[in-house]
């Protein structure tokens, strides 16, 4: 069972960063250029059908392993478990992301426009930074980087 919510857990982080990485590199200064929102929502509404169901099978496994990992969840907190250092700074990360994406969708595309690109710029900076850290720390479990 380990090696499948692992699998799952990597294919879904390699969807969620890959695209975001793309979004950040390719798509966004190309929306920037030519001062094109409609650059962004297209790509935002073909990625956002594997995109977000990446997210979605990141967290359920990620919370799965963690638990595996360190059963008692009030662990995940102590910070004199190795594991916890971890777990929280993934957590974080979450928490981070959920926020980002929350404000991204009620209150910067509703109003995307050429003058607002340069807010949604900082948001997709943002989250792309948040998901490569993402991969960072889940390596981290392995080579105890954060221990």
């Amino acid at each position: 069972m380990y090696g499948v919510l692992l699998l799952l857990h990597i294919l879904a982080a390699t969807i969620w960063t890959g695209g975001h990485i793309v979004l950040a590199v390719v798509v966004l200064p190309k929306a920037l250029k030519e001062r094109s929102p409609e650059v962004l929502l297209g790509f935002e509404s073909v990625f956002e059908k594997i995109g977000m169901p990446a997210l979605l099978i990141q967290v359920l496994t990620g919370l799965m392993l963690a638990h595996r990992m360190v059963p008692d969840i009030a662990q995940w907190f102590d910070v004199a478990h190795p594991a916890s250092h971890a777990i929280m700074t993934k957590l974080v990360l979450l928490a981070l992301t959920v926020g980002f994406a929350i404000n991204a969708r009620f209150r910067v595309l509703p109003t995307l426009s050429a003058d607002t690109l340069k807010v949604m710029a900082w948001h997709i900076g943002s989250v792309t930074v948040f998901s490569i850290l993402f991969v960072f720390v889940g390596v981290s479990f392995r080579t105890g980087w954060l221990s």
